[in-house]
């Protein structure tokens, strides 16, 4: 990889934009390996969480300044191209099955916003920045946007797309976007914590809850839900997992998925 710095221990892969020099903003060539990489990284057995942070003073700011120069002679396909290649690489991230905790630090800007959108937990650093910055350049944040709002709610949507404000972490946090804002001192341990909580848990299980907020989210209480629902109960109960977590816990005793340093 040359845009990603990807590091790997036991059940978990950190995933760290490595483009310090431009505060970590995307480019064609990050998307494309943010892509490969959680497509890759999905699919792996061994892993039970993946993290997604940034190296140097930022998370990300947006899109690459020369990236943006180059676009601005683009044909309307050329433009829609670049965009799906950016709705992909959000989709891998998103339906990503294993839980992805965003590391979020310094600016988090346009896309940036996007990336955090896609995680499943967000801890930022207290002094972060958030902003939705498009409207600024006389452009919006469509890509990004059904993951953003889903985030964030609609009503908070209808302002920070249309003003392109900052807002700070704590804001964010109060919201409903950010799950937890720590001192910039703490973030690594409580990332740390937060991992090793995933990681205690049944691996199926995790996969199996984030699939199910996913699929449940915006669906009508109606008679095939209600009947999805019971089949999924049913089938994890009567999985090799989920019998090994109900006998563990009668048994009073750990569970055979639990991993020695967890």
């Amino acid at each position: 990889m040359v845009t990603l710095d990807i590091q790997r221990k036991g059940a978990v892969a950190r995933v760290f934009l490595n483009r310090p020099d431009v505060r970590n903003a995307f480019n064609d060539g990050v998307i494309a390996e943010l892509t490969a990489a959680f497509r890759e990284l999905g699919q792996d057995a061994s892993l039970r969480a993946i993290v997604l942070g940034g190296h140097g003073k930022a998370f990300c700011a947006g899109a690459d300044l020369s990236w943006m120069k180059a676009m601005a002679g683009y044909s309307w396909q050329q433009n829609r191209d670049d965009a799906q290649a950016l709705a992909d690489m959000l989709w891998a991230i998103y339906s990503c099955p294993l839980p992805v905790v965003g590391r979020i630090h310094g600016d988090c800007y346009a896309g940036g916003v996007g990336l955090a959108s896609v995680c499943d937990v967000l801890v930022a650093a207290e002094g972060v920045h958030f902003c939705l910055s498009e409207a600024k350049l006389g452009l919006l944040p469509a890509t990004i946007g059904p993951y953003v709002i889903k985030a964030m709610g609609e009503q908070a949507a209808r302002r920070w797309f249309v003003t392109a404000e900052r807002f700070s972490a704590t804001r964010a946090a109060a919201f409903g976007f950010v799950h937890e804002v720590v001192g910039a001192d703490q973030l690594d341990a409580r990332v740390d914590e937060i991992v090793a909580a995933l990681v205690a848990n049944g691996p199926q299980a995790v996969k199996a809850c984030k699939r199910l907020v996913q699929d449940l989210a915006s669906r009508p209480i109606d008679d095939a839900l209600r009947a999805d629902t019971a089949r999924r109960i049913a089938d994890i109960r009567a999985s090799d997992e989920g019998r090994e977590g109900v006998r563990s816990f009668l048994e009073k005793r750990s569970p055979a998925w639990l991993l020695p340093s967890a």
